[in-house]
């Protein structure tokens, strides 16, 4: 595996989205699950992300099992999401089965989006991995056609009675790029970002004209969260690495507009983005659909920021000791709460391994600082 960035041991930042009508069917091969609000006019989904599961080392992660099992339990999420590197060593189908099975076991749906290591150590291509999740029950993962760069680059729809009320963007964040970005990570390509416009066109379009309020996961950040925590550090201390905790941030946008945010949670590592910046984000941000953007990929990050009025987060490391993250933080999960009618407004947190809740934040309000 790729030598992880040193960490830069940065203070924690401490500042401080319905339930599922389904067929009843436990087969994958029959009707597909509908994402729906509940009576009470809730949504409510769970990210895990790096959890590096591997079959020839499985007593030494199968805590990420039991994490995945306890947060199951305790939160009763209508979906879970897998932010890629989950199974990435022995066994690959039989780990994906392992990994899976405390949703298939709940009938809880989930999606998955490949990262860098999902394919490393194993003969099987992504796209084959991807096919072999998208086939097991409950999975509402889908294989994208040949003609778009990457494995897992879907839309999942989320209803209010018969309305498409939000959308979940999975998409494929890629792992390494060809010769001369050796060492380095992929990036979005041409046609993974045409077709995200496409998509979030048609939506737009199919719903009078009016975005529909989503969120987006996969798992290398984009370049955008390292402008983030820098334009914050300089405008605080004039020096990133004195970063410290609870500063409240001006970003001066332009001549004209100011915005004013924070981050809440924990920073212990550089973000470690793609190697070129192809404009997902600034996609994203036209289209303005995309209310939040949550990868994994540096497992002891999870913070989450406002950057040009979509919210930037890291997933809660998953993981156990087949991977780093222990020795900063308690592994977990990140979770959402949408709300039926609730426009550009989401709640999130954090929980972790034992049952603590950290980092609770409405989005966007919480993330403004004050006045």
């Amino acid at each position: 595996m790729m030598k992880r960035r040193e960490f830069l041991h940065c203070s924690a930042i401490t500042v401080a989205a319905a339930s599922l009508v389904s067929s009843g069917s436990a087969s994958a091969a029959e009707e597909t699950p509908k994402l729906q609000f509940n009576a009470d006019g809730k949504f409510k989904i769970a990210q895990f992300t790096d959890t590096h599961y591997r079959l020839d080392k499985q007593n030494d992660c199968i805590e990420a099992v039991r994490l995945i099992e306890e947060t199951l339990e305790a939160e009763k999420p209508q979906l879970a999401v897998y932010t890629g590197d989950i199974v990435v060593g022995g066994d690959t189908r039989k780990g994906w089965d392992d990994i899976l099975a405390p949703c298939i076991d709940r009938k809880v749906p989930y999606a998955v989006m490949l990262g860098n290591h999902d394919h490393e150590n194993t003969k099987i291509p992504r796209r084959d991995i991807a096919a072999y999740i998208a086939g097991k029950p409950f999975s509402l993962t889908q294989l994208c056609p040949q003609e778009i760069y990457g494995a897992t680059n879907y839309v999942l729809e989320i209803y209010d009675k018969d309305k498409v009320a939000n959308l979940i963007y999975c998409l494929d964040s890629n792992a390494y790029p060809p010769p001369p970005y050796k060492g380095a990570y992929d990036w979005f390509h041409d046609e993974q970002i045409a077709w995200y416009r496409k998509q979030s066109r048609t939506y737009t379009e199919q719903n009078g004209g009016t975005p529909i309020p989503a969120l987006a996961f996969f798992h290398i950040p984009l370049n955008e969260f390292g402008e983030m925590i820098h334009h914050q550090a300089v405008l605080a201390t004039g020096n990133m690495t004195e970063y410290a905790a609870g500063n409240i941030i001006q970003v001066r946008r332009d001549n004209r507009m100011k915005a004013e945010t924070r981050l809440v949670g924990q920073r212990f590592e550089i973000e470690c983005p793609g190697a070129v910046n192809s404009g997902m984000f600034y996609a994203m941000w036209s289209q303005k659909d995309v209310m939040g953007i949550f990868v994994g990929h540096d497992h002891v990050n999870d913070y989450i920021g406002l950057h040009q009025n979509i919210a930037l987060g890291f997933g809660r490391w998953s993981g156990s000791k087949t991977t780093y993250g222990g020795k900063y933080m308690t592994h977990g999960s990140r979770l959402f709460e949408l709300k039926r009618d609730g426009g550009r407004m989401f709640k999130t947190w954090i929980r972790q391994r034992g049952g603590g809740i950290f980092y609770t934040v409405q989005v966007p309000a919480d993330l403004l600082a004050e006045k």
